[in-house]
């Protein structure tokens, strides 16, 4: 599928939505907060210390034996820690990026880990406001949270790992006939677009046209392979394409999934046929009516 197909699938399963790569102010926010990110690895408190406005202020928020507190830190405080010497790198990893702009103002909401060398400290979030000065974006406040909870990142989300375990056990639920596995896979507004043009069901419809083949030991079994992934700069949206070894022949299939709280879940699949180009006409000739 093309790109600006499936990015045309995607605004319709989600409107309002703005991918990244398609913003060219998001880029611009978020390149400021990894140059930050950046020159915090490699120690240079001048190239962290021109992101900043004069006023810039820094905070944490945190829960201590006495309740959750808001310490006040400084950009001056922060730089000097980023300047000094030490034996090994200071790095905060960023797991995902939430970018909101409006005019002059920027959000940015980061999820992040922060480890000295390979030694993990906390994790937690950031929310960045920027400020679009006549020189471009600026930093002009951080607020943190850390914690080392049990429900605490302590490795950077593997999300094309996790998407992809949920497809392929998505698959092998229908060569199983496991039906509560495949329609629980799926958002209760989940679509699926069989291969042919009257095949457009919500999850619940198609379960009960799917009934009698999840009777059987198998529904389906397609062979998935050749798969690509992609994610929204948020984490919080997934989309591939793959190709399947099916009854039917080669066939490509392409999906949405979310990220909620029980984990990823499919709310877009669309099945379809793979013709060869050079048999195309022959095709035609036999969908004529």
């Amino acid at each position: 599928m093309k790109m600006n197909k499936l990015y045309f699938l995607l605004l319709l399963a989600f409107p309002g939505l703005s991918l990244a790569q398609v913003d060219p102010e998001k880029d611009a926010v978020q390149a400021v907060v990894m140059a930050m990110f950046d020159g915090m690895r490699a120690g240079d408190s001048s190239a962290v210390g021109v992101l900043f406005l004069p006023q810039a202020t820094m905070q944490t928020v945190m829960v201590t034996d006495n309740g959750p507190e808001i310490r006040n830190g400084s950009v001056a405080g922060f730089l000097n820690a980023v300047g000094t010497p030490r034996e090994a790198v200071l790095d905060e990893r960023i797991w995902s990026y939430d970018i909101r702009i409006d005019g002059h103002l920027a959000n940015v909401w980061t999820e992040y880990g922060l480890y000295y060398g390979d030694r993990f400290m906390h994790c937690g979030v950031n929310n960045f406001q920027l400020f679009k000065s006549d020189s471009g974006w600026k930093i002009l406040s951080i607020t943190d949270t850390r914690r080392k909870d049990a429900d605490c990142w302590q490795v950077q989300p593997d999300l094309a790992g996790e998407l992809g375990t949920l497809i392929d056990s998505w698959h092998v639920a229908a060569a199983q006939a496991d039906e509560e596995v495949f329609f629980g896979s799926m958002t209760p507004d989940g679509i699926y677009l069989g291969t042919d043009a009257g095949e457009r069901w919500e999850r619940d419809v198609f379960r009960d046209w799917a009934k009698a083949a999840f009777e059987r030991e198998t529904a389906w079994d397609f062979k998935p392979h050749s798969r690509q992934v992609y994610f929204s700069a948020n984490g919080q949206i997934g989309w591939w394409e793959e190709l399947l070894d099916t009854w039917m022949g080669p066939c490509r299939g392409s999906g949405i999934a979310v990220k909620t709280p029980q984990g990823w879940r499919i709310k877009h699949y669309n099945l379809a046929f793979t013709v060869p180009n050079e048999k195309v006409d022959a095709v035609k000739e036999l969908l004529k009516p």
